[in-house]
C-alpha cells in the first residue's frame, strides 16, 4: 500500500528478493530493481524465473547464483565459501523443482552427488525437502 502513491518511473531497490506478486525492471543479483507502474506477476514461477532470467532452472543456474549469493555475503578471507555456496545450490535447485521450475524431471548427478555428499559426511539431510 505504501508504494500506491509513488510517481511513475519510480524504483524501488531489493536485495535477494523481489517485490511480492511483481516481476523486475532489472536484476543485478543481488540486487533487483522494480519500476513503478510494477508489472504483476501470474505466478511465484513466472517471478522466479524472471529473477533469473532463464527458461528453467538447471544445476548451473543454481551454483551461478548460490555463488554470487555467497560471494556478496562472505569476506575475502571466508574458508567455508564452498560449503555454503553447495548449500545454497541445493536450497535453490530443490525449491526450483518443487515449484516445478527445474529443467527435466530427473534430478541431475551434481545434484544427487551433493545432496549424498551432505548426507554421507555432514549428516545434513536434503532428501525429505524433495517432494
Amino acid at each position: 500500500n505504501k508504494f500506491k502513491e509513488l510517481k511513475s518511473g519510480t524504483k524501488i531497490v531489493t536485495i535477494w528478493g523481489p517485490l511480492p506478486n511483481s516481476l523486475p525492471e532489472k536484476v543485478e543479483f543481488p540486487y533487483i530493481i522494480n519500476q513503478t507502474p510494477f508489472k504483476k506477476t501470474n505466478s511465484l514461477q513466472e517471478q522466479l524465473l524472471a529473477v533469473f532470467g532463464v527458461k528453467c532452472i538447471n544445476f548451473v543456474t543454481a551454483w551461478e547464483f548460490a555463488e554470487r549469493y555467497t560471494k556478496a555475503i562472505s569476506t575475502p578471507e571466508i574458508g567455508n565459501d564452498r560449503f555454503l555456496t553447495i548449500i545454497q545450490t541445493l536450497v535453490i535447485w530443490i525449491n526450483a523443482r518443487n515449484l516445478g521450475v527445474a529443467c527435466g524431471d530427473d534430478i541431475p548427478e551434481s545434484i544427487q552427488t551433493y545432496i549424498d555428499i551432505m548426507k554421507t559426511h555432514f549428516d545434513i539431510d536434503f532428501e525429505h525437502l524433495l517432494k
